[in-house]
């Protein structure tokens, strides 16, 4: 089984957004949502209000962070003083995980979106180089998410085979966005069962989930502002079936729903995974 830290079950990212309609329905989190997750971007010395509604969490739920920023696979220097403040942040908050995308995001400036990396050798080397150096600074190993993306220039390596080799050189983890494989696998004509079973499950820390934009037969668009599709739940699946129940959390960023419809889908992530519980035993049987 891939390294599942202090957390279990099902997650839900932490929006601004959604703390006054949370407040709201006390009984629906504490019975549906293990684990939350946050930017830690957006919560970096924030204090007042927010602040302490933030802490509340943070002290009766397990907290993930997943960065906005890092751009890991950008051209300029690696900001130093902002991974000080998120270590500072992971500190402060008993936060062991951090995550960040396999992409850039910045050149001389934020580019407010996720670019795509060129899937080639040096690119490789070059991203693998700056995850040691913020797993040196962060005091901790590091997940990467593998992002949705729409252009693939310079392209040497297939997607999977860039996957592999930047988590290999770079000793580090992956986060599995199943939603993201289901986008690239139709606007790029791969199969994302195949894709999802080529990554190596002993990294993946925690699983990602989330809706799109169907702007086409042969286009998606990643938005986390709609429900998740059925091929999507599909290849979640897919994933506990042959791997086990590894952690899963629902992104929802903009267009909220009522919180019970929210969270009847992180409660659909649940039942899933009871449906796939594997047993300690049964994994050492099955070799």
């Amino acid at each position: 089984m891939p390294q599942q830290l202090s957390i279990r079950g099902a997650g839900l990212g932490l929006r601004r957004g959604m703390f006054r309609a949370l407040r709201e329905h006390p009984e629906l989190i504490n019975e549906n949502v293990d684990f939350w997750e946050v930017a830690p971007e957006n919560w970096i010395d924030v204090g007042g209000r927010f602040g302490r509604e933030f802490r509340t969490y943070a002290e009766r739920f397990p907290i993930v962070c997943h960065g906005l920023s890092l751009s890991i696979g950008g051209p300029s220097p690696l900001d130093l003083d902002f991974l000080e403040s998120v270590r500072e942040f992971l500190d402060k908050h008993d936060i062991s995980f951090y995550s960040d995308h396999l992409s850039a995001c910045s050149d001389h400036g934020h580019l407010y979106d996720l670019m795509p990396i060129p899937f080639t050798e040096d690119a490789v080397r070059h991203v693998s180089s700056r995850i040691r150096t913020v797993q040196e600074v962060l005091e901790r190993k590091i997940a990467v998410e593998h992002v949705s993306y729409y252009a693939a220039p310079g392209q040497e390596l297939n997607e999977s085979d860039f996957i592999n080799a930047v988590l290999t050189e770079a000793d580090c983890n992956l986060l599995l966005d199943v939603n993201n494989a289901y986008v690239n696998s139709v606007n790029f004509g791969y199969d994302p069962f195949e894709f999802i079973d080529s990554l190596p499950i002993s990294r993946i820390t925690y699983i990602h989930i989330a809706g799109h934009f169907k702007e086409a037969e042969d286009l998606r668009i990643d938005t986390h502002a709609a429900a998740v599709a059925d091929p999507v739940w599909q290849l979640l699946e897919h994933v506990y079936r042959r791997y086990g129940t590894i952690p899963t959390l629902l992104e929802r960023d903009f267009n909220f729903p009522a919180i019970p419809d929210l969270i009847s889908e992180v409660s659909r992530i649940k039942e899933y995974q009871q449906q796939y519980v594997t047993t300690e035993a049964e994994q050492v049987d099955s070799g």
